[in-house]
């Protein structure tokens, strides 16, 4: 959420000064300026302390402002785009369009105004770490009534003499009040006399003994940046010489781990007799539960948030329905998909806010799908869910990422497959948490997400507030139903078989707010200038067959991702993408003919990858201004670049911070062979960072590889369709010592000599289509970190395999730190 109200801010610095619309500024902008400061305190509270995210009525009730005040900017965009060109006097009146009291925007920033009072109030009442708890407040109440007794002991307790330090420790399962117990002991007046310093410090399951530290000595002394300099040593001895001596009290509240105690019992003076600390924490699984506990890890599949539920569904239903295992899961499964205790699980609510979003967006795709994690990591940056990290010089990508790492961490993501560089090729999410994704995204007044599986004679929905649809199938009729969804911002499609459609069907008006589209399971027709009206895009992926696309798409100026997938064989791009100064990824997988980039610009430092273009379109001017690429794709006649016929090689050495780069050898119609390339430029024209290398269709001979021995950084290599042909291939010494993965595929290589010398650091070889191979170099089971062989249709190397797998087991000294895998199935091996 905090990302959509940094995209928001953004947005409203562009709308001041609109296309040299200055005007639009000078009549709103006192308003616009009002809409500023209520975003940025909503801003600071998303990004607040880990208390604030508990508030989740608000959060709600802030999802729907933002989702408004979203929908009024991009309707006034969008009525002005459309006016523009029309009568320039329409502008002029329609700039002032919000000016009167009465105004979509003014009813916004009242409503923003009462959001920001409720903020204001919620931070009154909230204790937070930074705070020391010096002007807490009980959250009880004189409302809450049950914990007289339990008030009343502890009282007793923090009353008693100690000869040392004294330790309350309160726990029990979660959500039966410890922490409203706490706070109204803390709070109580008895206490405030007794101990003139007190001191709350929440724990949480992130244990940061630094910000414990800290919090604590803000009691004592001013924090300047020299203290937060310190170590945690130094900290730890500044708090022990604070507490001394004196009365005090320290809370130390939702301690998860005893090992975290351990660590930060070493601050807290043990003869201090006048010192008393409370510490709550939870309780460990009931033991009734031990004898099950193995089973219910294991059909549960290690997810954790399922293994909690059904083992206090187990324990509560106390084993009534006997033996039966089968109807015990069904049971426990049905009810955890049920019961409200289930919707308000701790993991969800222990989220912080900028994951929780990108939890929900996972609902978007069918259960049990294969998630292509960069694409989701794209959308998630459309939609508003990322937010820049100011000083770290992480890019967006970089950040959404991290995002992801973070739900893999956490179990609430599965890694499906990993890309041959070590990151997440695609991930997965486990049904019962797919299914709480689908429940809580229908929450608040604009769903989150709206789901439909769409039959002929289905009735369409109630749609007008739906944020994002997920059709999954039988796209045409529902198309033709005419749906209106004034408010939908994200559309994804996606039915089992690819089907057609004409973009005439798609009105525009119905969707005129689109900012996500993936509508690669339909193949339009043709593209016209009907796509071009949909202005906010910042994601768009389709299918077609065009050859051609339309000039009028440069109006799609908000445009990040464009994913082109055609049916023809190249792709000409009538619009600069240069001037897309949004454009962070393009890629098609025809040969796109760019047009003439100009040399001066504001577009093209924002573009991260760039796939797949022609040879004639790599000229010095792009990549000046793409200076920021990481990731090109070459498709076409590579002699044209590679040997200096049309272009320069040499226009890469712009590039750098280029990390991958595929050159596919497309010379269509003439046959491949026909197109063999002489040679590759010398190894200091490529860009110096590169780490990930592809070549395809090139025919190069063997000796070519002592150029690319020479690329320092290079971690990938990836030689495909006829990369590199010749009967016998014959490494040196000192190359490739940085190679971690090698993938070499459709080649009539015959014979291989090397040695575990040549690829030092390797971990995966991958000999795919060698026919003619006749065995895998045993030298290379000498590689220490080589850990995986994987053979496919390599039928006479097959046979070789079980003497290099008995080498690495000899060498290894252990057999299952070496994975081999072989298709077809080696008979010898078997």
């Amino acid at each position: 959420m905090a990302g959509a109200v940094e995209m928001l801010l953004d947005n409203l610095k562009q709308l001041e000064n609109y296309h040299g619309h200055p005007r639009i500024k000078e009549k709103n902008e006192g308003i616009i300026e009002s809409l500023k400061r209520y975003l940025c305190s909503i801003k600071g509270f998303l990004t607040g302390s880990e208390m604030k995210r508990r508030k989740k009525g608000l959060i709600l009730e802030i999802r729907d402002v933002v989702y408004q005040v979203e929908d009024v900017i991009d309707v006034f965009v969008a009525h002005t785009i459309s006016k523009r060109n029309r009568c320039r006097f329409s502008i002029r009146t329609r700039t002032g369009l919000f000016k009167s009291s009465n105004s979509p925007l003014q009813a916004i920033c009242k409503k923003l105004q009462v959001v920001n009072d409720k903020i204001t109030i919620c931070a009154s009442l909230t204790v937070d770490a930074d705070d020391g708890g010096k002007t807490q407040k009980s959250m009880g109440g004189h409302g809450v009534v049950g914990f007289e007794n339990e008030i009343n002991v502890i009282l007793g307790y923090l009353g008693e003499q100690t000869e040392e330090l004294d330790v309350i420790t309160i726990i029990g399962m979660p959500g039966i009040g410890k922490t409203t117990l706490a706070r109204m002991v803390f709070s109580d007046e008895r206490i405030q006399h007794e101990f003139p310093i007190r001191i709350w410090v929440r724990v949480s399951s992130v244990f940061r003994e630094k910000d414990i530290l800290l919090t604590i000595l803000r009691n004592f002394i001013t924090v300047t940046e020299d203290v937060k300099g310190k170590t945690d040593e130094e900290l730890t001895y500044l708090v022990t010489s604070h507490l001394k001596t004196g009365k005090f009290l320290i809370v130390l509240d939702d301690m998860w781990a005893t090992h975290d105690w351990d660590r930060l019992r070493i601050a807290l003076p043990k003869f201090n007799n006048t010192g008393k600390l409370e510490v709550f924490g939870e309780t460990e699984c009931p033991p009734e539960l031990e004898g099950l506990g193995q089973h219910i890890s294991k059909e549960c599949n290690g997810l954790p948030l399922a293994v909690v539920t059904m083992a206090n569904n187990l324990l509560r239903e106390h084993l009534s329905v006997g033996n039966d295992i089968e109807l015990r899961k069904e049971r426990w499964i049905k009810t955890a998909l049920n019961i409200p205790e289930y919707r308000n699980q701790k993991f969800y609510d222990i989220l912080p806010n900028h994951l929780k979003d990108c939890f929900l967006y996972l609902a978007v795709f069918p259960y049990d799908s294969e998630i292509p994690a960069q694409e989701l990591i794209r959308m998630w940056i459309a939609e508003g869910f990322v937010a820049s990290q100011d000083g770290n010089g992480a890019s967006l990508e970089e950040c959404a990422e991290a995002y992801l790492q973070d739900l893999i961490r956490r179990n609430l993501l599965k890694i499906g497959r990993n890309k041959a560089g070590g990151k997440v090729k695609t991930c997965r999410i486990h049904r019962m948490l797919h299914e709480f994704c689908k429940t809580e995204a229908g929450k608040g007044t604009g769903s989150f997400l709206t789901e439909i599986k769409f039959s002929d004679g289905d009735i369409v929905p109630q749609l007008s507030e739906a944020r994002r649809l997920s059709i999954h199938s039988n796209i045409p009729s529902f198309i033709s139903s005419k749906p209106s969804c004034p408010h939908t911002r994200s559309f994804f499609v996606f039915s089992e078989d690819q089907e057609c459609l004409f973009v005439e069907l798609i009105s525009p008006e119905a969707f005129k707010l689109l900012r996500v589209l993936d509508a690669r399971r339909i193949k339009f027709v043709h593209i016209d200038s009907d796509m071009s009206h949909l202005l906010h895009l910042r994601y768009l992926a389709l299918s077609s067959n065009m050859s051609i696309l339309p000039a009028r798409f440069s109006q799609l100026w908000n445009i990040q991702t464009l994913l082109v997938n055609t049916s023809a064989r190249t792709l000409d791009v009538k619009p600069d993408i240069l001037e897309f100064i949004h454009l962070r990824h393009f890629k098609t997988n025809a040969s796109a003919n760019l047009c003439k980039v100009g040399k001066a610009g504001k577009g093209g430092e924002n573009i991260q990858s760039l796939a797949f273009i022609s040879p004639e379109s790599c000229t010095k001017e792009l990549f000046n201004r793409a200076r920021n690429l990481k990731k090109l794709g070459i498709r076409g006649k590579l002699s044209l670049l590679l040997e200096g016929k049309v272009v320069s090689f040499d226009s890469l050495a712009a590039l750098g911070y280029l990390e991958h780069l595929k050159l596919i050898n497309d010379v269509y119609p003439i046959p491949p062979s026909a197109g063999r390339l002489k040679s590759l430029p010398p190894h200091n024209k490529f860009p110096s960072t590169l780490k990930s290398l592809t070549l395809a269709g090139t025919y190069l001979d063997w000796s070519q590889m002592s150029i690319l021995v020479f690329l320092e950084k290079l971690e990938v290599l990836k030689l495909k369709n006829k990369a590199f042909m010749g009967r016998i291939w014959e490494t040196e010494d000192g190359g490739f010592r940085t190679l971690k993965v090698l993938h070499v595929e459709e080649t009539d290589l015959g014979i291989w000599y090397t040695s575990a010398r040549h690829f030092p650091e390797l971990r995966t070889l991958k000999l795919h289509s060698c026919g003619q191979l006749q065995e895998v170099p045993i030298q290379l089971a000498g590689i220490p970190s080589l850990t995986l062989l994987d053979l496919y249709e390599t039928n006479l190397a097959a046979g070789s395999a079980n003497i290099f797998m008995e080498e690495k087991a000899r060498l290894l000294k252990r057999d299952d730190l070496f994975k081999l895998s072989i298709y077809p199935p080696s008979s010898s091996f078997e």
